[in-house]
């Protein structure tokens, strides 16, 4: 069947993502790199294999020149969604949201690229791009962070978590897709990544969630924001052009707590 006959329910310049039949297919442009979907794909199934209740990784094809992952689909609206139509609920919702990565960061898969490792060769990769000193401080501080095992997800936002509500809008289900940047490493990493990414749209939905993700593993919060500069380098290889003011910010505070 065409893609046409599809509901597409997202789409980029680089990929679509269309549902039929309770099957979600992503279906990348003919330039992507192949190495790129099949790392996607691989991860997923890593995922899956940690035990994550995530939607289940189906089949590797190609259509028409263009490679596709097809996945079960998880119908339900996105957490930021939910948080723009029941903004009652928000404390309902970030709670859910904090216990469902608490939750995750319990699995780890030893086939998972390590956290630490990823972020040395991101820090690395920004060598022209940022002061040596900086690039010093950054790499000094990330070698001497604990190492962990833990399942992070790399990109734990609202976007990426599906909800199932009854009519009151109350929580019936919850769970994360967009796993290609799974990892093994420091929960807290994880958490500082969410914090960053929370902060460049909401600040005070940040700011409560830290508050809250360090109240519910008991974390001190200074633990947590020594990781923030260094994801924010690591975020700043993406080259998005709207983060980068903000980014740089927070990259030159190498002794923030």
């Amino acid at each position: 069947m065409s893609n046409s006959t599809k509901k597409c329910i997202a789409k980029n310049e680089k990929k679509a993502v269309y549902v039929e039949n309770g099957k979600a297919t992503k279906i990348f442009a003919a330039d992507y790199n192949k190495s790129d979907v099949l790392y996607e794909a691989l991860n997923t199934a890593r995922v899956e294999d940690a035990g994550v209740a995530i939607p289940k990784l189906l089949s590797v094809s190609v259509e028409n020149n263009q490679w596709a992952i097809t996945s079960e689909y998880v119908e339900g609206p996105t957490l930021t969604e939910l948080l723009i139509a029941h903004p009652e609920k928000e404390a309902d919702y970030l709670n859910a949201f904090v216990d469902y990565q608490i939750a995750f960061a319990k699995k780890s898969n030893p086939l998972l690229l390590k956290l630490k490792d990823k972020l040395k060769r991101q820090i690395d990769s920004l060598k022209d791009g940022i002061d040596g000193s900086v690039l010093y401080e950054l790499s000094a501080r990330l070698e001497s962070m604990p190492k962990h095992t833990k399942l992070c997800h790399g990109d734990y936002c609202p976007d990426n978590v599906i909800l199932q509500t009854d009519d009151a809008g109350n929580i019936t289900n919850i769970t994360a897709v967009d796993w290609v940047h799974a990892t093994q490493g420091n929960a807290s990493a994880d958490a500082a990544n969410t914090y960053l990414l929370l902060k460049l749209t909401n600040e005070s939905l940040a700011d409560a969630y830290l508050d809250l993700f360090c109240e519910k593993t008991n974390t001190k919060k200074s633990y947590v924001t020594t990781w923030i500069p260094i994801v924010a380098a690591a975020r700043l290889t993406k080259g998005n052009e709207n983060e980068k003011a903000l980014l740089e910010q927070w990259i030159d505070i190498v002794d923030f707590q």
